[in-house]
């Protein structure tokens, strides 16, 4: 399952329960870990060596389940962020790990929308992860600047992975 830093208390849990994951991915949950921790490195330094997040790997049926229920959308989705507190990386006592949440990741959804994308099915999965980790710590795109800022700071991120910038057909369009 997930790893534990032995530097720090810092921890990314990483359950599948559906979809082929491990076939797409060798070694799916070094790679999901890997993703968040360089996140979070990137975005939240201060609280990067203390966080804690959990992620779900499923597939489409359980995601559906998922957003039906907490969305009040009856459709299945690629991510699903549930961020702890709204404010995550606020008062948290010296020492104490940080808990930001879970992400939930829908294995056909993800697989269907690289391929239509044309791009490596892990450049997806990691911009997901990039993406839900940051709706943990408390970033959202409802506004237009607020997305412009999101989307910068992924496109920051992914860079650091070695993965092409998500948005690059988009804005060009």
């Amino acid at each position: 399952m997930g790893a534990m830093d032995s530097d720090s208390s810092r921890s990314t849990e990483v359950a599948i329960a559906g979809g082929a994951w491990s076939e797409a991915i060798g070694e799916v949950e070094a790679f999901c870990e890997r993703v968040v921790e360089a996140a979070l490195r990137s975005a939240a330094p201060r609280i990067a060596g203390r966080a804690e997040v959990s992620i779900l790997l499923t597939d489409d049926a359980r995601g559906r389940e998922l957003n039906r229920a907490w969305r009040g959308q009856d459709h299945a989705t690629n991510v699903l962020s549930f961020p702890v507190a709204d404010e995550p990386h606020g008062k948290v006592a010296v020492g104490q790990p940080v808990q930001l949440g879970d992400i939930v990741l829908a294995f056909e959804t993800v697989r269907r929308e690289a391929a239509e994308a044309g791009i490596p099915f892990a450049d997806h999965l990691a911009h997901l992860l990039v993406h839900g980790t940051l709706h943990l710590l408390g970033h959202d795109h409802l506004q237009p600047s607020e997305a412009e800022a999101m989307e910068r700071r992924e496109v920051e991120i992914l860079a650091g992975l070695g993965v092409a910038d998500p948005y690059q057909g988009e804005l060009a369009a």
